[in-house]
């Protein structure tokens, strides 16, 4: 979400707009939930946006998994009004995902990830499809949408046959799609609003509660930032204990007969376990949750 936040916002200052990008994650290792907010002004003319920081009432949210859709702390279409609209990476098809969610709005719902796999190896492929197609919704040219990756992608020392992989996995993302009538704002961010927020310093017992505040380990389960998710083999399993052992976040827990067991409330998805595994007892399936009729998730 990052390099795809960072694509939509180049290409449009490559097709003469302002913009604005503003990535919002903390410390956590790669996989945890995080956000990007873009800001794109709507006359060409101007050069700055005054307004910052996250989007209260967004135009186009962008969901790269929809298995955050049920997340209570990610809340991905918090601020998206009934006229807004929504661009997610799932298996679902658009009826799906607006029976689930209850978004009357656009809804563009493609399976973005199993691109990425086949044409870049990888799931973080998919950010090339999902950034290219955010920009046919914002009605950003093709041009400045792959300029904007070739630049972003090299950027971060991709080797050149990479790069052309994700342009491939651009094209095919933005595919059948077309502008879309965005118009729904709350404001102009080009524009001062009169209003001045002063933001008060707030002593270390409040403003860092994670230091201060009693463990809070158990209460946190990190099951959700999985795309893949180990799965042991009992059949290959030798009772080894090295998945037990090479486990960063303790995940992997031990029967009474030595048979491993996986937490996947808690287990991030890493594949240390797979990797180290001597018996290739552990395999890698793709991370995904289906939808009953009525919306729940199973």
């Amino acid at each position: 979400m990052r390099t795809a936040s960072r694509v939509v916002g180049t290409a449009a200052l490559l097709d003469g707009f302002a913009a604005q990008d503003s990535p919002v994650y903390g410390a956590e290792r790669r996989g945890a939930p995080m956000t990007a907010h873009v800001r794109i002004a709507r006359d060409p003319g101007r050069a700055f946006i005054w307004e910052r920081g996250p989007i209260p009432a967004p135009d186009l949210v962008v969901v790269a998994d929809d298995t955050l859709l049920d997340d209570p702390g990610a809340r991905p279409l918090a601020g998206l009004g009934p006229a807004g609209a929504l661009l997610i990476a799932t298996a679902h098809d658009a009826e799906e995902v607006r029976q689930h969610t209850g978004h009357p709005g656009p809804i563009v719902a493609r399976d973005f990830r199993s691109l990425g796999l086949e044409h870049v190896g990888s799931a973080a492929g998919g950010s090339a499809a999902l950034a290219a197609a955010a920009c046919v919704l914002l009605g950003l040219s093709a041009a400045a949408a792959s300029a904007a990756l070739r630049s972003e992608l090299e950027v971060l020392g991709l080797p050149p046959e990479v790069v052309a992989a994700n342009l491939r996995v651009a094209e095919q993302g933005r595919r059948g799609l077309v502008r879309l009538d965005l118009s729904t704002g709350d404001g102009d961010a080009t524009r001062p609003t009169g209003r001045v927020v002063d933001v008060a310093y707030a002593p270390p017992e409040v403003g860092s509660p994670t230091v201060t505040a009693k463990p809070n380990t158990r209460s946190r389960r990190t099951g959700n930032w999985r795309v893949f998710r180990p799965v042991i083999v009992l059949e290959r399993c030798t009772r080894c204990w090295i998945c037990f052992v090479y486990c960063p976040e303790g995940a992997i827990a031990l029967d009474a007969d030595d048979t491993p067991r996986i937490d996947y409330e808690v287990c991030k998805g890493c594949l240390v376990c797979l990797e180290e595994c001597p018996t290739h007892a552990i395999a890698k399936v793709a991370e995904g949750r289906r939808w009953d009729p009525v919306g729940a998730v199973s």
